[in-house]
């Protein structure tokens, strides 16, 4: 089944990739969004938000003429109802480990597909069951740089496997864009593209 050419509005070579392997064609999009989480915001709210406002801004930094399907992602690892997302600093890296060492957390997943004025959203929920790490692994951990750039300050894909126990849930959603709700997504979209 053919799905429509997109737009990914995503810095992420994780998600390039995930693209790539079920074969969607794309073009990127970088674009600065806020992702401050706002007061009170529950970790599955604030997903959704982000994936939805990355998808807006996305949209509207087309041209007329440019008009296509545009993806939006974001992914967040979740303890309690703390939302652990990019480390700022090694030093933040290393705590963010600490509290994920020897117990499970949640990473959560949203991704939102726009056209026109459908914004569809879907979010993929998943456990990850950390081995413990001793200090010696942290550091070694920490400098590879491995995960600067992530949320948790792991990348499941990576080095990180090393210490992950158990996985409940999508791989792909938990290295940031889940296959399946992500076709779905493309199916439902792409449905209404030939309906015009």
């Amino acid at each position: 089944m053919n799905l429509p050419k997109v737009y990914l509005a995503s810095g992420s070579p994780r998600r390039r990739e995930l693209l790539t392997q079920i074969g969607v064609e794309f073009d990127k999009l970088t674009l600065d969004v806020d992702e401050s989480r706002l007061a009170g915001e529950s970790p599955l709210d604030y997903v959704q938000r982000i994936a939805t406002a990355k998808a807006q801004a996305g949209w509207q930094s087309l041209g007329q003429g440019e008009r296509r399907p545009v993806i939006g992602a974001d992914t967040s690892v979740v303890i309690g109802h703390d939302v652990l997302g990019k480390p700022k600093s090694a030093m933040d890296a290393k705590s963010m480990l600490q509290r994920i060492s020897n117990s499970q957390h949640d990473v959560l997943t949203a991704v939102s597909v726009i056209y026109d004025k459908q914004v569809l959203t879907k979010v993929s929920c998943n456990k990850v069951t950390f081995a413990p790490i001793s200090e010696a692994e942290l550091d070694w951990y920490i400098t590879t740089g491995e995960g600067e750039d992530k949320a948790g300050a792991y990348a499941v894909q990576g080095l990180a496997a090393r210490f992950i126990e158990q996985i409940e849930g999508s791989y792909s959603g938990i290295m940031g864009l889940p296959l399946r709700e992500t076709t779905a997504l493309l199916i439902d979209i792409g449905t209404h593209l030939h309906e015009q």
